[in-house]
């Protein structure tokens, strides 16, 4: 039995929700969702609630129930209050810039070379520097499957090591640092 699959979302009245077959599509006032739901669940909308239920019991139905009700629910958060994202560069000469006319972001890592990366259509991008503070780089999106996966690639250009804590981190995040070499 899934306890997650089973609770209702609730479904504001800024937002219009529409479900054709097994795909659904989200319009808020960020921007519009859509997303193909397995043939294996109902969709069932009752008094601005949205309710999903399993056809039936087999192993799949119930592993996908849960995760569909997710699914579902962070596209009714996001098209109507988004989400957001804080990455810091922590490193000496560590910088970036963003090329607002075609949305290239542009970042100096300690690479001899610099790394430049297309910014998806759904993702807004700010950058805030300060001198003597680390930049920081705020990503907002409506798509958070989107938003994630985005983040993650910055990070991975220059993941944060463990001796210095130098790359890139999100916004908070501690990183377990190793002793060095003992004289």
């Amino acid at each position: 039995m899934s306890r997650i699959g089973n609770k209702p979302i609730l479904i504001p009245d800024e937002i219009n929700l529409e479900k054709n077959n097994n795909i659904i599509v989200i319009k808020g006032k960020l921007g519009v969702i859509k997303e193909e739901i397995d043939e294996k669940l109902n969709l069932i909308i009752k008094d601005n609630y949205l309710y999903i239920s399993r056809k039936n019991n087999d192993k799949i139905s119930k592993s996908i129930h849960g995760l569909y009700r997710v699914l579902i629910n962070n596209m009714i958060i996001g098209v109507t209050l988004g989400f957001i994202k804080e990455l810091e560069l922590v490193g000496v000469g560590y910088r970036a810039e963003y090329f607002l006319s075609n949305r290239i972001l542009n970042m100096n890592l300690g690479f001899s070379h610099d790394i430049m990366i297309q910014v998806p259509q759904e993702i807004e991008l700010n950058i805030k520097s300060k001198k003597g503070k680390n930049t920081i780089l705020i990503l907002k999106s409506y798509n958070k499957q989107l938003l994630g996966i985005f983040s993650a690639k910055i990070r991975s250009f220059r993941v944060p090591e463990p001796y210095k804590g130098k790359g890139i981190r999100y916004l908070g995040e501690e990183i377990r640092r190793k002793a060095g070499k003992s004289a």
